[in-house]
């Protein structure tokens, strides 16, 4: 019973997603709640996923030339203030310190939300040639921004995330690097958590307060909502104007510098969960996997079983992160629990397969099982984690390709988002207006224009004058 009773106390996704979706966070042991409304404690098997995801993307960021660095997390209220979109932007999610111990401050601090004012008073004082540019810095940390509605790893109060922040000589470099991350973000997705993406530019009403562009990219999520899943800013000479940030340039005169900032969040875990899972549980990429191969020793009680167990163990770990189920509890409940954490393959070893030479290699994603020689099985699992990898991930950019729909009038647009879930190709006359009257209407935001345009029709979806851009719309997380 105990078997059957794992599985059954995950609601399925077709019945309550949002359920579903918490009784996985739960039962995989990723989250706990605590006694701070809106956040969460992350657990050991949630960490070691951000920690996988943290590394690859901080080695990638690092190919490129960035460099760490760390910053405060209080922010002064004069120095928030500074640019006025920007403060207005993030004013109703702000945190505010007013005491240190029992002594009322001179002057509130705010718990940052984002770090773009005091990068940029540290480069008002680090900048002062060209020769000092361009400085490529990121920091790992969390940001406190206080949510009305919360949801583990999506939304939460305080989450970790990393943040670049640089500095350039001209507009050019900067948009340059701005294009460079959201391809960086991009790869990340498809070459690491499996996860397709559409890459694109945000409207003006969508964009980071400061920027003069935002390029975001876009995932589809299980139940057909769309999840922003990394941005990144082109803030021009704004932020410099504001803050006084200037250099000597080459011909001797003094020039504001230009900016980017970048980041992506915790709520790739999210997105890992609301792509690949299933109504057994997790269903984790390999490469964001903490554990990549579970073994399971079959009546393990009998002489050798186990031994041999740690024997496969101690081969595999030179090559993969793997660990040995040997609590007392039954095969039926190993197996359960194994799918429950979305490790993507499960080894089966008993008496029988020892004799034969032979172990069980199941895969998490399909549920197929393998029968393979004791002496290839480095070879298998490694070949069988690529292709796990590759079949996910096509699997996913098939669910967004049969729930992308495209618009030529409103009628269309209006009947798609009442009937279906997923993305809508409509075009648009460049009105905020329009959105406006979407979002009012059809609880639909614009999720970008992507770079790779096509003209659907001649007029907006939402007005009827002439369109000037093709834009993904979607309900979102």
């Amino acid at each position: 019973m105990a078997e059957k009773k794992m599985v059954e106390a995950i609601t399925s996704m077709e019945e309550d997603f949002a359920q579903w979706y918490t009784d996985v966070v739960k039962k995989a042991e990723l989250i706990d709640y605590t006694s701070v409304k809106g956040c969460m404690v992350i657990k050991p098997a949630g960490y070691a996923i951000w920690e996988l995801l943290q590394k690859q993307l901080d080695e990638r960021f690092k190919a490129t030339g960035v460099q760490n660095v760390y910053l405060p997390m209080f922010i002064p209220e004069s120095l928030l203030e500074k640019e006025k979109d920007h403060v207005e932007g993030f004013a109703p999610e702000v945190a505010w310190v007013t005491h240190g111990g029992l002594q009322p401050l001179q002057e509130r601090l705010c718990v940052r939300p984002t770090s773009e004012t005091l990068f940029c008073d540290f480069y008002k004082n680090d900048v002062h040639s060209y020769r000092d540019l361009p400085k490529v810095y990121n920091q790992w940390c969390s940001v406190v921004r206080w949510e009305k509605e919360t949801r583990p790893f999506l939304r939460s109060r305080e989450f970790l995330w990393q943040e670049g922040h640089t500095v350039h000589a001209t507009a050019e470099e900067a948009e340059e690097r701005t294009i460079q991350m959201l391809n960086v973000y991009a790869d990340f997705c498809e070459e690491v958590l499996a996860i397709p993406v559409i890459k694109g530019r945000k409207t003006d009403k969508e964009k980071f307060a400061g920027a003069v562009a935002t390029y975001t990219i876009e995932a589809l999520m299980h139940d057909g909502k769309a999840l922003q899943s990394g941005t990144s800013h082109n803030f021009g000479d704004g932020f410099a104007k504001a803050f006084g940030i200037q250099f000597t340039d080459r011909d001797n005169t003094l020039k504001y510098a230009h900016q980017t900032s970048w980041g992506m969040t915790t709520r790739m875990i999210g997105a890992i969960i609301m792509v690949h899972g299933d109504n057994s549980g997790l269903v984790l990429p390999p490469k964001v996997a903490p554990v990549q191969i579970d073994i399971v020793p079959v009546q393990q009680q009998k002489e050798g079983v186990l031994d041999k167990a740690y024997e496969l163990k101690a081969r595999l770990e030179k090559r993969f992160r793997v660990k040995v189920d040997d609590t007392d509890k039954s095969p039926g409940f190993k197996f359960a629990e194994a799918e429950m954490r979305g490790f993507p393959l499960r080894l089966e070893i008993g008496p029988r397969d020892i004799e034969a030479g032979k172990c069980v290699l199941c895969r998490r994603d399909t549920g197929e099982k393998l029968e393979t020689a004791l002496e290839e099985v480095e070879e298998k699992a490694a070949a069988l984690l690529e292709t796990i990898h590759h079949d996910m991930l096509e699997r996913a950019r098939a669910h967004r390709d049969a729930h992308t729909y495209t618009a030529r009038n409103y009628e269309e647009f209006e009947k798609l988002f009442t009937e279906k879930a997923g993305f809508v190709r409509a075009m648009w006359c460049g009105d905020q207006a329009c959105e406006d009257a979407i979002k009012e209407k059809l609880s639909v935001t614009s999720r970008c224009m992507p770079f790779e345009q096509e003209k659907i029709a001649d007029t907006c979806v939402c007005c009827g004058r002439p369109a000037k851009k093709m834009v993904y719309w979607g309900r979102a997380y």
